[in-house]
């Protein structure tokens, strides 16, 4: 059996880092509606690019510190990664082959489910109501797609890691 080993696995630690500092940036009530969900959308690169590395522990992990940074209830981004990081590891050689665009399509569907998840994980204990804008972030998140690919794809191969 071929033993690989790790290449420079501390890379992707420091993008989702660099993505929770974004999570974290103090924004306009105005802004934040639609600003991109940054941790998720980086968390599902490096899930299609190395899925034998990030799975559904670390999906899992993210989602209770996210839920630490932001405040929420603990658990409901958990959850709501859990399930988005199920899709795409079902889907990740699929979603290799598809072009850059295509990719940009499901990973909007991928925030939108992350979403209507957290939304409804909040929702269960009150009657607030805001129309489809919670959506709005899959949408951000799913143009910011293209600039993430590129970006990341030249980090991972600039460190060669594996």
């Amino acid at each position: 059996m071929l033993l690989v080993r790790a290449h420079n696995l501390w890379v992707p630690f420091v993008t989702l880092l660099l993505a929770f500092m974004l999570s974290a940036w103090p924004l306009p009530e105005s802004v934040q509606w639609g600003w991109p969900e940054w941790v998720l959308v980086v968390f599902l690169y490096w899930v299609i690019a190395l899925p034998h590395r990030f799975g559904l522990g670390w999906a899992f992990i993210l989602g209770l510190l996210l839920d630490l940074l932001q405040g929420n209830h603990l658990g409901i981004n958990a959850l709501a990664m859990v399930c988005v990081t199920f899709f795409a590891i079902l889907m990740y050689r699929r979603l290799r082959m598809y072009r850059v665009w295509q990719q940009a399509f499901m990973v909007t569907f991928l925030v939108a489910i992350h979403q209507i998840v957290s939304y409804w994980a909040q929702g269960i204990g009150s009657d607030a109501s805001s129309g489809l804008w919670f959506l709005l972030p899959a949408l951000s998140s799913g143009l910011l797609w293209l600039w993430i690919f590129v970006v990341l794809r030249g980090i991972r191969r600039a460190f060669k890691v594996a």
